[in-house]
């Protein structure tokens, strides 16, 4: 019930806030969770695998304490890079992907813990200056960066003074394996 409420709170804010296609500004011109806009009261609405990946990240991101408006703005801004990363990704064989010799002989000192050989980090970065009404971290800027060098390059770049990672290649092959279980469900008495 808590979740499903979450969830819904998410599509709902998403979607009041509308989009503007032809926007430069990315967090104007997409949805977070959604692939089109509404086709009206009463339809039914399918989801893409991508959009409940989105939306699986979306939560991610409110249990670290953000509110579901900074989620919502994070998955708008990276949409059209993490789409790509989420499709590159379900592509990729699972044998090499999870083969846990070679994730070993990858591994370094220093380096964070990782459960595949390819991670893709949804990365937020925050500089240290505080937002002027709320007290909290502006956050300066979110991507997607294949592996840990590219989020330290990232981060060096954007004059970062602390990254947020979200590691995402492990959860969208558990996602996808989770949605193959399931139908859709039809709405109604139809």
């Amino acid at each position: 019930s808590e979740l499903r409420t979450r969830i819904k709170r998410l599509l709902d804010l998403d979607r009041s806030i509308g989009s503007k296609p032809r926007s430069k500004d990315a967090e104007e011109a997409n949805f977070g969770f959604f692939s089109e806009e509404a086709p009206g009261t009463g339809a039914v609405i399918s989801f893409s695998e991508y959009d409940a990946f989105a939306l699986l990240n979306g939560l991610r991101i409110m249990g670290h304490g953000w509110p579901q408006g900074f989620a919502v703005s994070i998955m708008r801004r990276v949409r059209r890079d993490l789409e790509r990363e989420h499709a590159r990704i379900l592509r990729q064989p699972l044998d090499k992907l999870f083969d846990q010799q070679a994730i070993r002989a990858k591994a370094r000192p220093g380096d964070i813990a990782v459960d595949n050989t390819d991670p893709v980090f949804l990365t937020i970065a925050s500089k240290a200056q505080r937002a002027p009404d709320k007290g909290q971290t502006a956050p300066l800027s979110a991507v997607c960066c294949q592996g840990l060098e590219k989020v330290s390059e990232f981060s060096r770049d954007v004059g970062a003074s602390s990254v947020t990672m979200f590691e995402v290649t492990t959860p969208a092959h558990r996602l996808h394996q989770e949605l193959m279980k399931t139908e859709p469900r039809r709405r109604g008495r139809g």
